[in-house]
């Protein structure tokens, strides 16, 4: 297999395995745990995860905040008149009152679109359906802190298309990490729903722990389209690392990245040395990981660049062998699904 091509990245998963809702209590998840120097695999659970991590690691989570990103309206035409139904897409701020949107539905510059009372007037035209857009009420611009309180009012948790339904006001807890707290995501780095408050509250007890902040945005469920993985065009995603952070990062001798999201911003980091800014780096078997030693995660779509960060860490031979594995014993995938630890 060539571990630049697109196609050594597919497999096939029985749709059963699919997962759309969370266990109940997050600690019976399944938890495969690979150990990189001699190629074994443990099949374990949650309840487990802390006695396979070795006491001097730094464990670094994702502090972002999912927020309800999806919203519903009508097209405004000309003569006032309701017009055709328009679902939007938060993706980012771009400034004061200017924010990055996608839309389904035929919108154009120009257009007006009736959210909840709120107009949404469409200021630019990009690719993909994506839109720069204002929000007004009364025709007075909204500020952002009025903009995220209209989001959290009416505005819906963006769950990945694969899994096919609607959200419920479960998944407004359900799709959240239970250390979620710089709002600005519209995906959960989804390793991290694995915690409960007392998982969470063991581990801060018991090992170094720390925070980076990468907003995940709809980029990561996009698909490879190019055969040579080396042409994808990776997507930008903010980022932001404190100084505190910084230094344990700088002096640690062991560090588990919670999630691909902090594995990423960790490893963006130790190649710039940025604090904050966009994130866009692609991690592949090529361009492996320099400072994180262990990973949790959860199994991945094929052909994501989420499968190929995984085998950056344990080589494209070894994660298809993981994967066929995780199948063969029924593990449950993507974002509401089992994990899986690399050591």
């Amino acid at each position: 297999m060539n571990e630049l091509t697109l196609s050594a990245y597919d497999y096939h998963l029985p749709s059963h395995l699919i997962a759309s809702k969370p266990l109940k209590n997050k600690e019976d998840s399944k938890l495969l745990v690979y150990n990189r120097q001699d190629r074994s695999i443990i099949h374990s659970t949650f309840l487990e995860f802390a006695k396979f991590l070795p006491k001097n690691t730094l464990i670094v989570f994702n502090d972002t905040k999912v927020i309800p990103a999806r919203i519903y309206g009508s097209k405004i035409h000309e003569n006032l008149q309701e017009g055709a139904k328009i679902e939007g897409l938060f993706h980012k701020i771009l400034g004061e009152n200017l924010y990055l949107f996608q839309f389904r539905g035929r919108l154009k510059e120009g257009n007006r679109v009736d959210f909840y009372g709120i107009t949404c007037k469409i200021l630019k035209d990009l690719e993909m359906g994506f839109k720069e857009v204002g929000f007004f009420k009364n025709n007075k611009a909204l500020n952002l802190e009025e903009f995220l309180k209209f989001l959290e009012e009416f505005g819906h948790i963006p769950l990945p298309p694969y899994l096919k339904r609607e959200d419920t006001k479960e998944d407004r807890e359900d799709y959240q990490s239970v250390f979620a707290k710089n709002i600005g995501a519209i995906a959960a780095p989804t390793a991290s729903l694995h915690f409960s408050e007392e998982s969470y509250k063991y581990l801060k007890e018991n090992f170094q722990t720390t925070f980076v902040t990468l907003h995940v945005g709809a980029g990561t469920f996009l698909p490879v389209s190019v055969e040579n993985i080396l042409e994808h065009k990776m997507h930008k995603e903010s980022y932001e690392i404190n100084k505190n952070t910084q230094e344990m990062l700088e002096k640690a001798e062991h560090i588990t990245a919670i999630g691909t999201t902090a594995t990423r911003t960790i490893e963006f980091y130790a190649r710039t040395k940025q604090e904050s800014g966009e994130c866009d780096l692609f991690l592949h078997p090529k361009n492996p990981p320099l400072k994180t030693h262990a990973l949790l995660t959860n199994f991945h779509l094929p052909k994501s660049t989420l499968l190929m960060l995984v085998a950056s860490f344990v080589g494209l031979e070894e994660m298809q062998r993981i994967y066929q594995e995780a199948i063969l014993k029924e593990y449950r995938f993507y974002s509401y699904g089992d994990g899986m630890l690399i050591l």
